[in-house]
């Protein structure tokens, strides 16, 4: 496609996530999309994504102000605006977009609460008749084993659907990440119930074709911050950069040893303050680490679903209960987390150690009423990208790859993900079963 017909996109929020959907747009899709433009509240996250694209061979994009949205989106001509912001401030960046005559897409969860995802669908209907969208980026649906439990339910595999057990683990290395940065506040990330936990209850509500219509939760914070010193683990420091008592913590992110985040957050500090290095057993935190939750959805069929967001290895069951014989899941992203590998993220060595080798794998089983059970047979497991997901997301959001099984995410499926994490908070708070619509009725 010639160049004058690209595509043009924006992109703000200049954080690590940014990076994905960057090399995406200049290296994977540059024949179809281009990217033009940068916000953040910080210059120096967006320079280092500039001095990136400059080694890369692509030359730097103009960088603005996040408060210059509007201006920006103008200046540029810019068609489509991709949010990869806080989630807390999501929700004004798509209506300022949408209002601009941009196409929007947002990183999940949409937002953080019911007003703004309110705001959200009224802005998107509003510009519906210039055909204006918001799609949200559910990439775990672009994971090939859920592509294959969509089409086994789908397809009548198991008959209908009658319950689901869910339950996600987080292992200690990438579970602490959640309790070090800016989504330990609640106020920020709506909790993992709904910044982590929306993803799955947006698989499920694809899985089963439903929409969740009551919730109820049980929850609390059991093994991060100040609960840190009653089971052992709590250094006394604030964030680990200078802190002499982080050094041998197996808890402990050391951005300097990490270029990328070292560019991105550590050098950028002086700007707006903001330590992506906070202990995680440090006082301060208001989110949950350990939540269940029951949920009925408008086919009849419930949920019970577990998040563990301290657990020694990493990985998800799913057991679906149908009128045919069940379905199970077993996904295996790490069998364990070394000390050495304890304050990583993913793929990212600190103090030049490495992990102990890690095991993973995927099985998914047929359990037929009369018959023995059988194993599906699956691609082998890639644990790059989330799976591979990654890669083929960004090949349909920006590359107009088609998309055959519905996996694009609307502004309504968004909603419907993110009530439910709402619908369990609002439970935890009262003890209460809470119903979805008293939240957003959506069939208004």
């Amino acid at each position: 496609m010639p160049p004058d017909n690209r595509r043009r996109f924006a992109l703000i929020g200049a954080g690590a996530r940014a990076e994905m959907f960057v090399q995406a747009l200049t290296r994977n899709h540059a024949e179809t999309a281009e990217l033009v433009a940068l916000a953040d509240v910080n210059q120096s996250r967006m320079d280092a994504h500039n001095r990136w694209l400059t080694a890369a061979g692509h030359d730097p994009v103009p960088t603005h102000q996040a408060g210059d949205l509007a201006a920006m989106l103008a200046k540029h001509e810019v068609d489509e605006l991709i949010v990869t912001s806080v989630d807390s401030t999501h929700a004004g960046h798509i209506v300022t977009a949408l209002e601009a005559g941009c196409d929007v897409i947002t990183e999940k969860p949409m937002t953080v609460d019911a007003e703004s995802a309110r705001r959200i669908l009224e802005a998107e209907s509003a510009q519906r008749h210039a055909g204006q969208k918001v799609q949200v980026a559910f990439n775990y649906r672009f994971n090939p084993v859920h592509e294959m439990v969509r089409t086994l339910l789908a397809g009548g595999e198991i008959g209908e659907i009658g319950s689901v057990h869910f339950e996600w683990l987080l292992d200690v290395r990438h579970g602490a990440d959640y309790f070090r940065r800016w989504h330990r506040d609640k106020a920020n990330s709506g909790g993992l119930l709904v910044h982590k936990s929306g993803h799955h209850f947006d698989l499920v509500n694809w899985w089963l074709g439903a929409a969740p219509v009551e919730a109820y939760a049980s929850g609390r914070l059991f093994f991060y911050g100040e609960n840190g010193k009653r089971h052992g683990y709590a250094r006394d420091y604030d964030r680990v950069h200078g802190s002499p008592e982080a050094q041998d913590d197996p808890f402990a992110l050391h951005l300097e040893d990490n270029p990328r985040l070292r560019e991105l957050y550590l050098d950028a500090e002086a700007e707006d303050g903001y330590h992506r290095d906070q202990n995680v057993f440090a006082p301060g935190v208001t989110i949950e680490d350990d939540m269940a939750v029951l949920v009925r959805y408008d086919t009849g069929a419930t949920m019970t679903y577990h998040l563990t967001a301290y657990a020694p290895w990493e990985g998800y069951r799913l057991m679906v209960n149908g009128s045919k014989g069940r379905l199970e899941l077993e996904v295996v992203e790490s069998d364990h987390v070394s000390p050495a590998s304890a304050g990583e993220l993913k793929g990212a060595a600190v103090h030049g150690t490495k992990a102990a080798p890690e095991r993973g794998g995927v099985t998914l089983t047929i359990r037929p009423y009369w018959a023995p059970p059988y194993a599906v047979e699956l691609q082998p497991h890639n644990r790059e990208g989330h799976g591979g997901a990654d890669t083929r997301m960004t090949a349909v959001l920006l590359g107009g790859q088609t998309d055959p099984m519905h996996r694009s995410a609307t502004a309504r499926d968004g909603a419907l993900a993110l009530l439910t994490g709402l619908a369990a908070n609002r439970s935890l708070q009262t003890g209460e079963r809470v119903r979805v619509s008293d939240l957003i009725d959506l069939t208004k």
